[in-house]
């Protein structure tokens, strides 16, 4: 099979959120879909806090990333756990119907769940709609569009996942998002930031 084929079909970006007690947590997602006029279905990996959650609380909320949303969004809601991390604190959120939603987005749909089909690794998680809101005038960001202008790569635990590697004789990993810098680090001057997460040269690892 030639797994790139998979790289064609469509995907957007989203902030997954549920209740966590008296706050929210959440997780960056790329498989969702409108089912019908007033339900969509999401897949969440097993391992993720989130799917623990929704799993306990029966609602979730989609926030619709647009191309100007934060830069840090994604490395925040997508390589950290919600099981040691307030992923909310430092983004300004509306909170909708008791869930945090990103303010800095598009917009938000909020779901009660009412059904859910298990695969191997992830939860596809059917909720019917009932709140949404448009935000802000953006531009959707699309997957394709993260993988080729923000240079953003998949966590593990994203449905689309495909393990790729590098194509330099050496290559740098950030430990915060994940990020992979092809060549040698060190010919970058000192003020070089990871481009997806804003970090130093200093969050970096050698991986080759």
């Amino acid at each position: 099979m030639n797994i790139n084929i998979l790289k064609s079909l469509s995907y957007g970006v989203y902030v997954i959120s549920t209740p966590d007690g008296e706050k929210s947590t959440g997780c960056i997602a790329n498989s969702l879909m409108q089912i019908s006029y007033d339900t969509v279905a999401v897949s969440i990996n097993h391992k993720n806090y989130t799917n623990e959650c929704i799993n306990k609380y029966k609602r979730f909320a989609i926030s619709v990333l647009g191309v100007d949303s934060d830069d840090n969004v994604i490395p925040v809601f997508g390589f950290q756990t919600g099981h040691e991390v307030d992923k909310f604190s430092g983004f300004k959120t509306v909170k909708v119907d008791g869930i945090d939603v990103i303010e800095n987005s598009v917009g938000y749909i909020v779901c009660e769940l009412i059904d859910k089909m298990e695969t191997e690794t992830h939860t596809v998680f059917l909720g019917r709609i009932t709140n949404g809101e448009i935000l802000h005038e953006q531009i959707p960001m699309t997957y394709a569009y993260y993988h080729a202008v923000k240079k953003g790569k998949s966590p593990k635990s994203a449905p689309t996942y495909i393990e790729e590697h590098a194509k330099s004789d050496i290559a740098y990993k950030c430990k915060i998002c994940g990020y992979i810098y092809e060549g040698n680090l060190e010919n970058e001057p000192d003020t070089y930031v990871c481009p997806i997460c804003k970090k130093g040269k200093e969050f970096f690892e050698l991986i080759t």
